[in-house]
């Protein structure tokens, strides 16, 4: 009795041993590998107007340069001699690129309500809905049959500057009443698109020659981004917020100075001292942050959306150093201007290659801000404010 009481205790330990090895291995791997990628629709959301925002920014570079200029250099004179039917080419492709990604965006709010909620709620998501709307801005400002005095351009004008005051209404009301507590929470480099689309939006109104709006736009946008500077600069360690893959977005630091200068120069009339502090402050950020490639090493290991984050804050830099090569008509002002012109157009074409030859993980299901998106944590919930 004794030997048959034995092995039946043998035989009910090993079938209770068992499944505490296999069962974790099988949560684990069972979903991964049953698990389908969800449709495109889902896997797209506003990060990736990026590309948009990148090619509408080029675009109107290349209109700024082509325009007369007052100095007689022979690199402006060189740049004026480039056919108009490549600017035009490229702005017919930053229009069928932005109107593209326009409609994919129209149809997952349309299919995937849920999903777009959720990257209103989210603090890294919310500040790309401020890129369509941005490209679209820009692409007005460098449209080449559409006068700033029509009226086809006010009434683009209100319809794209409206959701972008919307938009400012939404995060800076959360920072004006939550408090600096509910900021350092949330506050993120993406945090300073949405003062690009102030600044950018101001620029459009300067050149219609409404000053009024111009100066409100740009007074809200540089109040805030006053606040968002000192609050990035402070920021404690462990807030980061953002995945080491969307470190591109540090290059924002730079773009938003940037776009501050080209948007004070058309309110003021001249690129004048306000303009170049604005500019040496973006130039001084590029500096810091080119002798710190360690800081983008894990970002660039693998292809992402977020690589073209580099694009556009460098088409910034590279306008408003065109700019002041006008206002300051020295050789040395012209020299940076082809080197930032240089670069950034590299930049772009380098983007334009990876993304061809990596049109399979262009979607990818593992984004980090897809995985934000559809996240349902909020911090709004997940941290009240106590104040």
């Amino acid at each position: 009795m004794d030997d048959k009481n034995s092995q039946t205790q043998t035989q009910i330990n090993l079938v209770v041993a068992e499944p505490v090895i296999d069962i974790p291995t099988l949560t684990h791997r069972g979903p991964v590998k049953q698990r389908s990628p969800p449709p495109i629709l889902a896997r797209f959301h506003a990060g990736y107007f990026r590309i948009s925002l990148s090619l509408c920014g080029q675009a109107f570079l290349w209109k700024t340069l082509g325009k007369p200029a007052n100095d007689s250099f022979v690199i402006r004179r060189l740049l004026r001699l480039l056919p108009s039917t490549a600017f035009l080419l490229l702005w017919s492709i930053a229009l069928f690129i932005l109107m593209t990604l326009s409609l994919l965006y129209l149809l997952r709010c349309f299919f995937h309500f849920r999903m777009v909620k959720g990257e209103f709620l989210h603090h890294v998501g919310v500040n790309y809905l401020f890129a369509p709307w941005i490209s679209w801005l820009l692409l007005l400002e460098s449209a080449p049959f559409v006068s700033p005095k029509s009226v086809p351009y006010l009434v683009l004008w209100w319809a794209i500057v409206i959701p972008v005051v919307a938009l400012d209404v939404k995060i800076y009301g959360q920072w004006f009443i939550k408090g600096k507590r509910f900021l350092s929470m949330v506050a993120n480099p993406t945090s300073q698109l949405s003062v690009i689309g102030n600044l950018v939006g101001a620029k459009a109104a300067a050149e219609m020659g409404w000053k009024e709006s111009a100066l409100c736009m740009f007074s809200i946008g540089m109040a805030h981004y006053l606040v968002l500077f000192v609050t990035l600069y402070q920021r404690f360690s462990g807030r980061e917020r953002i995945p080491a893959t969307l470190r591109p977005v540090f290059f924002l630091f730079f773009a938003t100075p940037s776009m501050a200068s080209l948007a004070w120069e058309s309110i003021s009339g001249n690129f004048d001292t306000p303009s170049k502090m604005f500019f040496f402050l973006s130039l001084f950020m590029f500096m810091s942050l080119v002798f710190r490639p360690t800081l983008f090493k894990k970002s660039m290991k693998r292809f992402n959306v977020a690589w073209w984050a580099y694009s556009f804050p460098l088409t910034s830099l590279a306008l408003a150093s065109s700019e002041y090569a006008q206002g300051v008509k020295g050789v040395v002002a012209h020299g940076l201007m082809m080197v930032l012109l240089i670069l950034s157009v590299l930049v772009l074409l380098s983007l334009m290659v990876f993304t061809a030859l990596n049109t399979s993980t262009l979607l990818h299901y593992h984004d980090p801000v897809f995985r934000m998106s559809t996240s349902p944590i909020d911090l709004q919930t997940r941290q009240p404010d106590k104040n």
